[in-house]
């Protein structure tokens, strides 16, 4: 029942069997399992278990600020927390003082600061990064409710075992700079805390930080005093865009490997997307170069669904949502051009490029997929067309009149031209639909792999052309055909702005009085392939949602 024990050290055994994340508000019914998580967390602390009664307690009194986090439905960890006006404690102050001994009358609707009582995860489940999404729970929390800060009384369980050799003060010191690493107090550190003190006597019992406590605080920048207007929400999205080098690798770990440094790079930066180019894992082709072309890219499509298990994982660990760009993938003995959104919840969506290119008919033999739907996120709408489908106007507008905010494309293209056509489709897309394109590409070449000798890419992030976004469209964009990765914020409440309030308003004026777009409702699969160019494709909509 004791703030903050541990950070997120070990394993990641038993990641491959997660499916579902699920961070939500705590309920009486989740005791059981809570009990569960909290002996095996604090088994070397005796009677350090939350009552049922304090738990219940503390639901009752402050909801919203009791979170609970769920492995395939399973309690696996919470973080507790109550709302104080801090000047009635000051920065001196102990454990029990801020919990009212257990009575929690310490809890203030109108106070100032948010303070984190508790947080602990079953040891089975440390090292997946759950405690800094119950972290990040609070700090939204926090900039909701518009609260100055987050403040927490932060253990440091490996001072006792130096406690001969140095202070308190000297210790803290050396993990801020590195010197040493504090399972909790690294982690909070990581977590954008800053220590404003030290305490002594904060928690009795704590053996391993000989009582002693970081006062530490995380700072609201939203805060607005209470005579000035409220504080906004957040509404940025992060992406990161890898613009990926091909190259030759000798094994699938190796391509796993490359694969998850980008991830961990960009989710570095506390990014909300990655997004893959299309066809990344052509590489692997390479061990397929005896056979026909058609016949090499029907082999690689084996590796598909092992990549997809693995970018599961990846999203999972590294808490970001990633669009996997595309790979090849057999279904009833036909040869699809697919990708995967793999949240970072455990939840997947399957998405298939819906125009071929008549080079990926005649050399591979692959078809067009006939599913068309925004996917929804917890960072925003979103769109996935496949390279050559950008170039088709149709789709994408389908998807805005759904209400989508971000259009990723994943693109492979050969030469300039064919970047060209990509790229200026892309832009095009941005200004018409008023939304977010994020586009990303393969670059160099495969000397080795047939029918993928070359490939020009630079990838870019484009916006609609209005005041609130860059003059020229573009927002960010790479350095062209080299191996980088491209990150941007892109804030979604501009776009209601430019659609409301705009100089013009591509959406809202069409004239739905002179032409109309429909979507067809397909029995059975339709031929996308080889007759595209001599069909006329209507496409219907109902609803739309652009607005909300």
């Amino acid at each position: 029942m004791h703030v903050n024990k541990q950070g997120e050290v070990a394993s990641k055994a038993g990641v491959r069997h997660i499916r579902k994340v699920e961070i939500r508000e705590l309920r009486v019914a989740d005791y059981f399992g809570l009990l569960d998580s909290m002996q095996l967390a604090y088994h070397d602390w005796r009677g350090s278990a939350w009552s049922k009664e304090q738990i219940t307690r503390l639901i009752q009194i402050f909801p919203e600020g009791q979170f609970v986090i769920l492995v395939n439905g399973k309690v696996v960890g919470t973080a507790l927390s109550l709302i104080v006006n801090y000047d009635e404690f000051g920065d001196d102050h102990t454990y029990m003082q801020i919990i009212g001994d257990y009575t929690f009358n310490t809890h203030r609707k109108n106070g100032d600061v948010l303070y984190g009582i508790e947080i602990f995860i079953h040891p089975k489940y440390r090292g997946l990064r759950l405690a800094r999404r119950l972290y990040d729970a609070r700090k939204e929390l926090c900039e909701r409710l518009n609260l100055k800060s987050i403040i927490i009384g932060g253990r440091i369980p490996e001072y006792a075992q130096l406690a001969d050799k140095m202070t308190p003060k000297e210790y803290i010191e050396k993990v801020k700079m590195k010197e040493m690493h504090d399972p909790v107090l690294s982690f909070q550190l990581a977590n954008e805390f800053h220590v404003k003190k030290l305490l002594q006597n904060y928690m009795p019992g704590d053996e391993g930080s000989k009582e002693c406590a970081t006062l530490m605080e995380w700072n609201n920048v939203l805060y607005a005093k209470k005579n000035t207007p409220q504080a906004r929400l957040k509404t940025t999205a992060r992406v990161g865009l890898i613009q990926w080098q091909m190259r030759s690798f000798k094994t699938f770990e190796m391509l796993c490997e490359q694969i998850e440094f980008f991830i961990d790079s960009v989710a570095g930066y506390k990014a909300d997307f990655v997004l893959f180019p299309e066809l990344f894992n052509a590489p692997l082709m390479a061990e397929f170069n005896h056979l026909t072309q058609a016949e090499a890219i029907r082999s690689l499509a084996g590796y598909t669904e092992l990549l997809r298990d693995k970018f599961i994982d990846y999203a999972i660990t590294y808490n970001v949502n990633i669009i996997t760009g595309s790979m090849p993938f057999i279904r009833k003995g036909q040869l699809y051009n697919v990708g995967y959104l793999c949240r970072r919840d455990g939840s997947i969506e399957r998405y298939s490029k819906i125009h071929v290119t008549p080079n990926e008919v005649n050399t591979w033999g692959i078809v067009g997929g006939n599913k068309l739907k925004v996917l929804e996120t917890d960072a925003g709408r979103i769109g996935i067309l496949v390279c050559y489908d950008v170039e088709f106007p149709e789709l994408s507008r389908l998807l805005a009149l759904q209400g989508m905010d971000i259009l990723f494309v994943p693109f492979l293209t050969d030469t300039q031209n064919a970047f060209t056509r990509v790229k200026c489709c892309a832009q095009a897309r941005a200004i018409e639909n008023e939304c977010f394109v994020c586009i990303a590409g393969g670059v160099g070449n495969l000397p080795k792999v047939h029918n993928m000798d070359i490939q020009y890419a630079q990838s870019a992030v484009f916006t609609p052309c209005d005041f609130a976004f860059p003059t020229n469209g573009i927002k960010a964009e790479a350095t062209p055909n080299t191996e980088t990765v491209l990150i941007a914020d892109l804030e979604l409440d501009l776009l209601k702005k430019v659609r409301l309030h705009g100089s013009v308003h591509n959406l809202l004026d069409r004239r739905s009085d002179l032409y109309e777009l429909k979507e067809l409702k397909p029995n059975g699969r339709l031929e996308l392939l080889r007759e595209h160019a001599e069909k006329n494709y209507v496409f219907n909509i109902l609803n739309p949602v652009i607005l909300k």
